[in-house]
């Protein structure tokens, strides 16, 4: 199994730590965002992983040198232009296998800034015995920006801003707003069906297909620890956390 590290962001909410260098390489405990991934992923016998870089790009290439890719094969796709998750995924498509002697092989999709428990074989288990097209690891906690879910956990649509505005791709009696956890499970054939171009959110994507019926679940994370580390102060917290044994790396 493959994975996607998502890292290209700029990192504008953790200035001043991105100040002189790329979110992936914010510290918590003596360790990068972007080394606490990669162990997470290894620990689930994932090896080969592409991870999408644009902000001090050639620093996170240094890095990964430096410690021999942590004993993975790692590729790395370039953004001259930001493409946001959607048209990142898609600039790296290449990396996935897309011929029929793989099956519909799924992959994992991470952000480098959210440190979790999560466990992704159970997570990639899910996505099988439902024959997901794409699994999002969700929430029951507050956010500026809710996806909306079914009685049987299918995507909807979405809910965010001050306004709270909806937005359903299909009817939803009822829907549970849940927060997005920022891990993904995808299959390959999703690749082919993105139409988007250019610069876009794969929510986007997610609302079109959920729209033509496709199978967009939610996968409940409610048990597992998770903080996303957008924030210096999010940081500081994971590090209290990691001192007070709640989490380890």
């Amino acid at each position: 199994m493959k994975a996607m590290i998502l890292a290209a962001g700029l990192g504008t909410r953790l200035r001043p730590f991105t100040d002189n260098r790329p979110k992936a390489l914010v510290e918590v405990a003596g360790h990068t965002l972007l080394e606490i991934t990669l162990a997470r992923l290894g620990s689930f016998g994932i090896r080969e992983v592409i991870v999408n870089v644009h902000h001090f790009a050639d620093a996170v290439v240094d890095y990964l040198k430096a410690n021999e890719n942590f004993g993975m094969h790692i590729e790395i796709s370039r953004e001259e232009v930001l493409l946001d998750t959607g048209g990142g995924l898609k600039e790296a498509a290449w990396f996935f296998p897309d011929d029929s002697s793989h099956g519909d092989e799924p992959f994992l999709l991470h952000n480098v800034d959210v440190i979790s428990t999560i466990d992704f074989a159970r997570m990639v288990r899910f996505h099988r015995e439902h024959q997901a097209l794409a699994t999002l690891a969700v929430q029951h906690r507050e956010t500026s920006r809710y996806l909306l879910f079914d009685q049987q956990g299918l995507l909807c649509g979405r809910r965010a801003g001050s306004n709270q505005n909806t937005e359903l791709a299909r009817p939803c009696q009822q829907p549970h707003e849940l927060a997005f956890a920022g891990v993904h499970v995808i299959s390959s054939r999703l690749l082919s069906m993105m139409t988007e171009q250019g610069v876009f959110s794969i929510i986007k994507t997610y609302l079109r297909l959920a729209a033509q019926a496709e199978r967009i679940l939610a996968f409940r994370a409610d048990e597992y620890y998770w903080r996303d580390l957008g924030r210096p102060e999010n940081v500081a917290q994971a590090e209290e956390d990691v001192k007070r044994g709640v989490v380890s790396l």
